[in-house]
């Protein structure tokens, strides 16, 4: 009965309902425990707004020069069966090394606390998903991915409306130790998940080739020198640098809005963004169940990917024009919703048409250099626009023409992802995909 009702959701298949439900108890787990604790997170970055550029370059060089070479590390020695488990239980141990600073230091420690600790939400952001979705499409090929993608981030959307409410809920009434004591059990869950998924793709190694179950050889600048030897993951490598200029644009203006709304209650500040991620994630749920993998299926990856730069544009326009914190809040959530629903998946079916080692290698260098570059390069670039006297309104309308160049971009990306496919049909199977054996 579950696989008839699913059926008529989602176009999947008998023999990969048992595969994509792990997958989207994974990814539930994964968002729950983020979400707990990002309103936490980007608190801190409203309370410390005179630092934020300095807290991002800290993010960048972190990523690039100790998160980087240790995932490669990780993932050079280990098959995916071990490190995708170890990756989430890393940080979870992280975690309940936050705790103890926070009871055992005294009070005067938590600013500085409150630093390493945005750090290091920002680096445990971009490697648990990543390692979740790089994990997910060596598992489903391009064709599964268009179908059931979309259902996948459903899943992790409805863990990011449990985990923010949660924290709506209680971050008035509870320390914040509490808050991250929470996080630590949905981590341990999503590495049971992993692990149960791993197993059950190899089972007899029939459904999956030996090379799956082998660490992915290379170095942390491999992904680097596969980026910059292909054209496609150049072209993505694009996509990404825009995307993350529209973000940190509007997270620049929503931590000033908010600093000078709420200028000294911290515990509304949270509550008020934990909210915006609960509206981002229910409108997100909705779309991923009813219309993700058909709006993909059936435009195709180029408008959806060229989608979310167009809200970016209208959100940008409308802040331009009244530069209020309602406006600013729509123009959130509407952004928000509308990359995590449509372009995540329709970019993570990207990777799907490449190889194993371009994946993984190249995800690491992308989500590190490239994303978190891009932060660091648009927190500054926002900063100096407010330096030399450009006020909020002002710089919004200057990342218009962005927009648009990030629109023509998901364009013509998703016309190499289609040229990749119709030059060489094996792409289309690339990733090992499911095989009901071993989804039963």
């Amino acid at each position: 009965m579950i696989a008839n009702t699913l059926k008529k959701v989602v176009p999947v298949r008998d023999g990969e309902i048992g595969a994509m439900l792990l997958a989207t108890a994974y990814g539930f787990c994964i968002l729950l425990s983020y979400y707990i604790l990002r309103p936490v997170r980007d608190e801190i970055s409203v309370e410390d707004r005179g630092n934020l550029q300095y807290l991002w370059t800290a993010v960048f060089l972190v990523m690039v020069f100790v998160a980087v070479p240790l995932y490669s590390a990780v993932v050079s020695r280990f098959s995916r069966g071990v490190f995708v488990p170890l990756a989430n239980r890393f940080f979870a141990a992280n975690l309940l090394i936050f705790v103890a600073l926070l009871y055992l230091l005294p009070e005067s420690a938590r600013p500085w606390i409150d630093r390493v600790f945005y750090v290091w939400t920002s680096v445990f952001a971009l490697f648990v998903v990543t390692v979740f979705w790089g994990f997910i499409v060596d598992l489903f090929h391009n064709e599964q991915g268009k179908r059931i993608f979309g259902f996948i981030a459903m899943g992790a959307s409805v863990g990011a409306i449990a985990g923010s409410s949660l924290t709506a809920e209680l971050v008035t009434i509870v320390p914040v130790f509490t808050l991250l004591l929470i996080a630590v059990v949905p981590l341990e869950a999503a590495a049971w998940c992993a692990h149960i998924l791993h197993r059950r793709s190899g089972l007899a190694n029939v459904a999956m080739r030996k090379e799956e179950s082998e660490p992915i050889r290379g170095t942390a600048f491999t992904g680097m020198r596969v980026v910059f030897a292909s054209p496609y993951l150049r072209h993505i490598a694009l996509f990404i640098a825009l995307m993350t200029f529209a973000s940190t644009m509007l997270y620049y203006q929503q931590a000033d809005l908010i600093r000078d709304a709420f200028p000294d209650d911290r515990a509304a500040r949270q509550a008020l963004l934990a909210n915006i991620d609960r509206a981002v994630n229910v409108i997100t749920v909705f779309t991923q169940a009813f219309l993700t993998a058909h709006v993909i299926k059936r435009v195709g990856i180029g408008l959806s990917l060229a989608f979310i730069p167009g809200l970016a544009f209208l959100g940008f326009l409308s802040l331009g024009i009244y530069p209020l914190l309602a406006v600013l809040v729509v123009a959130q959530v509407a952004y928000r919703a509308g990359r995590y629903a449509v372009a995540k998946p329709a970019r993570e079916v990207l990777f799907t048409v490449v190889g194993r080692e371009e994946r993984y290698k190249s995800k690491s260098f992308l989500d590190a250099a490239v994303y978190r570059g891009g932060d660091l390069a648009s927190g500054w670039i926002y900063t100096g626009l407010a330096a030399i006297g450009l006020s909020l309104g002002a710089i919004a309308l200057v990342a218009i023409p962005f927009a648009a160049i990030w629109a023509g971009t998901g364009l013509a990306l998703g016309r190499r992802q289609e040229n990749i496919v119709r030059q060489d049909p094996r792409s289309d199977s690339k990733a090992p995909g499911v095989h009901q054996t071993a989804t039963q």
